[in-house]
């Protein structure tokens, strides 16, 4: 004889079942939803709640209770309501004197405010200093530099180089050349201590000099494989035979676009006739202090900081047979370096730029006429 009262029927949709499916796999990223999940799937194959609790590994009580809730709120029912917490104790104008103070002012003899010395300012503690600063993305003591190109022709410029990323012409490769000059072989005057476990690896500040090489390069912005040469100097005559090597390994079928930045050993007349006597190759040329625009200055970012700038050389020999491991590594399983933004994205964020520079300037002009009075 049944006793108590009947359950009510618990029936799933189609698209509960699909979201209650997913939502049970997430036992790593969200495990208590992934437990309620499951315990609702049981149910809903008409399995008694004393049989799901002891599959699952829960009370009964549990079963029942994300049964009821489920009923009641579907799927919503299975999260947690949002809790009161405790009161704040810091209240909305104290948090907008933090944000002022750190936009518009700085601390007597110094440049920028620490969270000690805005806690003490301010009256609160430097870790809620911390947190409002990290809630409003504020990074008071980094700084970055930056130049604005002065070229006339930027526009025209971006958007030729964007272009041949996003868009390559056929039947062509397009190369981004540059040198790295004068990298130097260094020695630190004592032997550098590993990294071990609780403690960084440490070098001395000081070296000794052996000597430099320059490398040259040619970077295939398809498939980011490389052409590199060595040399002593990095005069035109250099940078000719690298365009010689260049014209040897690429085949003659294909027309070739070589990006480089102003650098006055990529214009001299040696140079500009060697391209004259070849119209396959087409040069573009970056903005002025615009080579970020080049793809090569990406890859000589990852040598340095992969290769040379924690290495130790004892001669030239060693430092390029160091650099030719990396490059090596790099030809067996290169990987293009993907370019995203279009010319007008780039165009549009100089211009918000300039427009701030423009902004901050006047501001400053506005400063010094009122301590002045001029």
């Amino acid at each position: 004889m049944r006793t108590g009262r009947p359950k009510i029927a618990l029936i799933l949709t189609d698209e509960e079942r699909r979201r209650l499916d997913s939502l049970a796999h997430r036992s790593r990223s969200a495990p208590a939803i992934a437990r309620r999940a499951r315990i609702i799937l049981a149910c809903a194959e008409g399995t008694d709640s004393k049989v799901v609790a002891r599959r699952l590994h829960v009370t009964p009580g549990t079963v029942c209770k994300w049964r009821g809730r489920f009923i009641t709120a579907r799927l919503d029912g299975l999260y947690d309501e949002p809790r009161p917490g405790a009161k704040r104790t810091i209240t909305d104008e104290q948090v907008e004197d933090v944000i002022i103070r750190t936009l518009e002012t700085t601390p007597r003899g110094a440049t920028h405010w620490s969270t000690r010395e805005m806690a003490k300012a301010v009256g609160l503690s430097h870790t809620a200093i911390s947190r409002i600063w990290r809630a409003f993305a504020l990074q008071p003591h980094r700084t970055e530099t930056f130049k604005l190109s002065n070229d006339p022709q930027l526009v025209e410029k971006v958007r030729d180089i964007v272009g041949l990323y996003l868009d390559p012409p056929a039947h062509a490769a397009v190369f981004c050349v540059d040198e790295k000059p004068q990298i130097q072989a260094l020695e630190r005057t004592q032997p550098l201590l590993p990294l071990q476990p609780g403690q960084v690896e440490r070098r001395t500040h000081d070296y000794r000099r052996h000597g430099t090489t320059t490398l040259f390069a040619a970077l295939n912005a398809k498939t980011s494989e490389v052409i590199t040469q060595f040399h002593q100097r990095h005069r035109s005559a250099q940078f000719r035979e690298f365009l010689d090597l260049i014209d040897a390994r690429v085949p003659k079928k294909l027309d070739v676009h070589i990006i480089m930045d102003n650098y006055g050993t990529h214009k001299t007349p040696l140079i500009k006739r060697w391209f004259a006597k070849r119209p396959r190759f087409h040069v573009h040329y970056t903005p002025t202090y615009g080579s970020w625009l080049s793809l090569v200055e990406r890859w000589f970012a990852e040598l340095t900081m992969k290769q040379i700038r924690r290495g130790t050389f004892r001669s030239v020999p060693q430092l390029k047979a160091a650099i030719q491991e990396f490059i090596d590594a790099h030809q067996a399983d290169p990987k293009p370096f993907v370019w995203t933004k279009s010319a007008e994205e780039i165009l549009a964020s100089i211009a918000r730029f300039a427009q701030r520079t423009v902004d901050a300037r006047a501001a400053q002009q506005m400063s010094r006429t009122m301590v002045t009075g001029h």
